[in-house]
């Protein structure tokens, strides 16, 4: 079924969805943000990348940066940092180049690999419009950290992608409730921008009700 464009989510919201439920929630839902050093320096890292030239040839590789991507079957839409075209049987005819190519994204990420996952998630994400948007199989693409000044390959199996379906899944049920999941504090949360309005620490402290229940059950 083709969504209405107003109602597609942005594959960036991935990454935020899987760091933490609630911190997505609170940015996509109700619309909170603040900046930290992290956070600035992630947004000079991707416009880098994206400030220059759309489109560059090398060989049998041609580079193209800032690419909108978009899958009216799932919902959702975003921009490449990269996608490469490598010139390959099978592949794909591209208007003006002779020959087949091969997609390739590649997704720019400032700092290290994390254990969350996330990162393979928003790039699989990208695989996923760019097989719709030009009715191809892109088995693979890879992840550059700024900080290793490596890339990371990640193939695109089918778990990876049965669990980008199902947290678009999860995001868009959220959605129709309005509903901001609770902090599950953790190490994480030092380095979140929104610490000072998620105030994770308040979610440790016991109930009301709880309180008063302890507090009768010690009076008898």
């Amino acid at each position: 079924m083709k969504m209405d464009d107003s109602d597609f989510l942005m594959l960036s919201e991935l990454q935020h969805f899987c760091f933490c439920r609630r911190q997505w929630a609170l940015i996509h839902i109700e619309q909170q943000w603040a900046e930290n050093l992290r956070t600035v320096d992630g947004q000079l890292f991707h416009r880098r990348a994206h400030d220059e030239q759309q489109t560059e040839r090398r060989g049998d590789l041609l580079i193209t940066r800032g690419l909108r991507v978009v899958s009216h079957r799932l919902g959702v839409a975003g921009i490449c940092d990269v996608v490469e075209f490598r010139r390959a049987e099978p592949g794909i005819t591209l208007f003006g180049q002779e020959g087949r190519w091969q997609p390739y994204p590649v997704e720019y990420k400032k700092g290290e690999p994390n254990a969350f996952g996330a990162d393979e998630l928003q790039l699989c994400g990208q695989a996923l419009c760019l097989e719709e948007m030009l009715a191809c199989e892109i088995p693979e693409g890879s992840l550059f950290y700024g900080e290793t000044r490596r890339r990371k390959r990640v193939l695109f199996e089918p778990a990876l992608r049965e669990r980008v379906e199902g947290m678009l899944g999860e995001m868009r049920a959220l959605y129709a409730r309005g509903h901001t999941p609770q902090a599950k504090p953790s190490r994480s949360c030092n380095a979140c921008s929104l610490k000072e309005i998620c105030l994770p620490r308040l979610q440790k402290a016991p109930s009301a009700s709880r309180y008063l229940k302890a507090h009768l059950e010690e009076e008898t």
